[in-house]
């Protein structure tokens, strides 16, 4: 091809009026297929299973593994090879502390995988580290398994076609799971399941007495999307504009990046959000925003709910997740807090989402992960043990005892 008729298409091309990216009129969209009603397996992912011809036994947690030991490499695989609990008599009859649900949903997010969270969490103990599920937590000394109760409630309802309809089934559950009086810690899933879970325990605590601690890149309050009302980018807009939560009540930590923008920052203070951005954490320290984090979560209502995104933690401590963003918190600055919440706070629920195994080398994501839910549990026991020094850490992990 010569140079002259190369030059003369490049300049057919560039001066080609672009009728297609002109703006086209709102038009029905066609595309939209409704369900169909008259299906019989329209409801049949969320019905639950008929246990009357199942063997009896009295309410209560069931341990489902053969081995005294709960080696975490044998067996079959649960939430820290914990029991399990499939009903709200079993959570009563063993008065249950906390019952950890898997949700495995991730039509609210743009890349698939975080549906299999629950799954690799339940499989994380084989690789956390020798003594993790035996011994107590180094820093307090408090083994939050001998102190609590604690049971894998198996798997919310998800339709894996919609996110829309999964919503009220996780409510149904998570409300479930509250009126027992049990902490409800879920297991996500894309960031979508904040608005069921905080809705369900909100049901039970009151719309005014629930406030929430955000941890999270993003500020997710985003408004309609494609015409959705519900994605991982929403659950707190929906949570605030249909007044399940009190924007007053509601804390945001670790925002970074490009969103949300001008307008982001507007609409939170409008409802009279805190926030807590990367930006004021370089300016002031670490150790000066966490404790305005903490004042501020005992500043506010009755109840405290925290959800955790795995993308605030930096990319470094967290590559498995579907919307990494550089520039974020550490594990060193993250675990301590998540402790100090759940044990100076009256905790009604948790949730830590955006954990996407198919995109976690090295398993890294699973154990700061895994590490983080220990984190919060500890919090709980150390609550419930009347453990009330703010940042309390034990003497014997402090100091060596010998004379100076």
């Amino acid at each position: 091809m010569s140079l002259l008729f190369r030059l003369a298409l490049i300049a057919s091309v560039t001066l080609t009026p672009f009728k297609i990216l002109e703006a086209q009129p709102p038009q029905e969209d066609r595309a939209a297929i409704p369900l169909n009603p008259d299906d019989p397996t329209i409801d049949e992912w969320k019905q639950i299973r008929n246990m009357a011809d199942d063997p009896k036994r009295e309410p209560g947690p069931i341990n489902i593994q053969r081995f005294a030991g709960g080696l975490a490499w044998l067996g079959i695989p649960t939430f820290f090879m914990l029991p399990v609990a499939l009903t709200p008599e079993d959570l009563t009859a063993g008065e249950v502390d906390v019952a950890i649900l898997g949700a495995p949903l991730d039509t609210g997010s743009g890349m698939r995988g975080a549906a299999f969270g629950p799954k690799t969490l339940r499989a994380s103990d084989r690789y956390v580290g020798w003594g993790a599920w035996s011994d107590p937590h180094l820093h307090v000394m408090v083994d939050w398994m001998k102190e609590l109760t604690v049971v894998d409630y198996g798997d919310a309802p998800i339709d894996y076609l919609s996110g829309e309809r999964t919503m009220e089934p996780v409510r149904g559950m998570v409300r479930e799971i509250a009126e027992t009086g049990a902490i409800p810690m879920v297991v996500g899933g894309d960031h979508s399941l904040e608005y069921p879970n905080v809705a369900g325990v909100a049901d039970v605590y009151g719309k005014e007495k629930v406030g929430v601690i955000h941890f999270d890149a993003h500020f997710d309050a985003g408004p309609n999307e494609n015409g959705h009302l519900i994605s991982h980018g929403q659950p707190v807009r929906r949570l605030v504009e249909e007044g399940h939560v009190l924007g007053k009540n509601y804390i945001q930590v670790g925002l970074r990046g490009y969103w949300p923008g001008e307008d982001g920052f507007r609409w939170m203070r409008e409802h009279g959000f805190r926030y807590h951005t990367m930006a004021e954490i370089e300016r002031d320290g670490w150790n000066a925003v966490m404790e305005r984090v903490l004042e501020e979560a005992a500043d506010g209502p009755e109840f405290l709910y925290v959800s955790l995104d795995i993308d605030v933690l930096d990319p470094a401590f967290t590559p498995g997740t579907g919307t990494p963003e550089p520039g974020g918190l550490t594990t060193r600055e993250l675990f301590p807090l998540i402790r100090r919440l759940c044990a100076e706070n009256n905790l009604v629920g948790f949730d830590l989402v955006e954990f996407n195994p198919l995109v976690d080398p090295g398993y890294t994501t699973s154990l700061n992960a895994n590490r983080l839910l220990r984190e919060c549990l500890t919090g709980i026991a150390m609550r419930k043990m009347g453990i009330a020094e703010k940042g309390y850490l034990s003497p014997l992990t402090v100091e060596h005892g010998r004379l100076r």
